[in-house]
């Protein structure tokens, strides 16, 4: 039997990664007639298509600005509240977590409508920060849940003995509890980011006229003649940020499945 492990290993990773290599491939061919150029012939006409539409374009820009803003706010929200909620007791704490973690599992649409119309009146609509504010909605508790699973991991004893050397709780965050849940701020930042870039819904409520991320910008380009090279090649574009992010926090996120393991 293990000497059909490898073999099922390698079908295995054939079958998962077949679709991407096929999305790889196509955006790399003229998928449409064009003058002087054969249908499925080789080129780099679609990532010349992307890079000279400025409608794609700017929902690059926009994906980037309103996720950086998510995964910033989640952070900066998530681990204060974690620390609370790691080191101080209170009536109802644990079902206040769970609440949390019930508020994450509500359905995105059916908030939908009263979040359209409350960012409506504070011309929040068509614009990233008004996406990044629903998404951080959406992923804060996601972000103390884990937060507060590391901080838990780590002894009592740190806090008392910076507090005794003088350390302010500002200082604290800063120099010992930060450096101490650096796994845990990749992970939380990890799963902030991959939730907010690949969210769909408000994505398309929030952005009527304007300020259009990615996600809708792929979907605008199915239309009754659809150039698949092209959707393929903003497929591949969208699918670089989430590598790069992989890359930056990759020892945090090995770290952190290791130390809660």
């Amino acid at each position: 039997m293990r000497r059909w492990r490898p073999l099922v290993i390698v079908l295995l990773a054939g079958f998962i990664l077949m679709p991407l290599a096929q999305t790889f491939l196509l955006s790399f061919m003229s998928t449409l007639p064009r003058e002087g150029m054969a249908e499925g012939e080789w080129s780099l006409i679609n990532y010349r298509a992307v890079l000279a539409s400025p409608a794609l374009m700017s929902s690059i820009g926009n994906s980037a600005v309103y996720v950086s803003i998510n995964v910033a706010l989640c952070l900066m929200a998530g681990l204060p509240a974690a620390y609370a909620l790691s080191r101080y007791s209170f009536v109802g704490d644990r079902h206040f977590l769970l609440l949390l973690l019930a508020f994450r599992a509500t359905p995105p649409v059916v908030l939908s409508l009263p979040i359209f119309i409350l960012f409506s009146r504070f011309g929040l609509v068509n614009s990233p920060v008004g996406i990044a504010l629903v998404h951080c909605l959406f992923n804060l508790p996601i972000a103390i849940w884990i937060l507060e699973a590391f901080i838990s991991a780590i002894p009592r004893e740190l806090d008392e003995t910076a507090f005794i050397d003088g350390h302010s709780l500002p200082g604290f965050f800063l120099r010992h509890l930060i450096p101490a849940v650096a796994p845990g701020i990749g992970v939380a930042a990890f799963f902030c980011f991959l939730f907010s870039w690949v969210e769909v819904v408000f994505a398309r409520i929030l952005t009527v006229t304007a300020g259009k991320p990615i996600t809708m910008a792929i979907n605008a380009l199915f239309t009754f003649q659809t150039d698949i090279g092209l959707v393929m090649a903003m497929t591949v574009v969208s699918l670089l940020p989430g590598l790069l992010m992989i890359w930056f926090v990759r020892n945090h996120i090995a770290k952190g499945f290791t130390l809660r393991a």
